[in-house]
């Protein structure tokens, strides 16, 4: 009975610390890429971004994406590549507006992506 106990015990607290470790480690990359979005997205309202500013933003989320594959959904990845891949070429073709509507939906992606991780009651419903 006690070594049933300890046990599940055991358990519990490594799928705690582990959710914790996940939230935490999602969290940082999204915040880290949240801000270089930022940065882009200011160039490109001052209509000053070049597309290898977005290609830099495209190697950074490159570096991100090979870790996070392990943790979030691939749907959700294909979706970032996606909008990374249309500013590009919205940013090469100079068209203003349409880009930094894309990196809007991007800077939103980044900030709801880790919420859906979050040890919640909505989330375990």
């Amino acid at each position: 009975m006690v070594k049933t106990f300890f046990s599940i015990l055991v358990v519990a607290s490594i799928l705690i610390v582990g959710s914790i470790y996940e939230h935490t480690f999602i969290k940082r990359q999204f915040d880290e890429f949240n801000q270089v979005l930022t940065v882009l997205y200011e160039k490109i309202d001052d209509e000053t971004a070049t597309q290898d500013d977005v290609y830099a933003v495209q190697k950074n989320w490159l570096s991100k994406k090979k870790v996070l594959h392990i943790f979030i959904p691939h749907n959700e990845i294909k979706e970032i590549d996606l909008w990374l891949s249309e500013s590009a070429t919205l940013v090469r073709d100079k068209e203003w507006k349409d880009a930094i509507s894309k990196i809007e939906v991007l800077i939103e992606l980044s900030e709801q992506i880790p919420k859906t991780f979050v040890l919640s009651f909505e989330n375990i419903l």
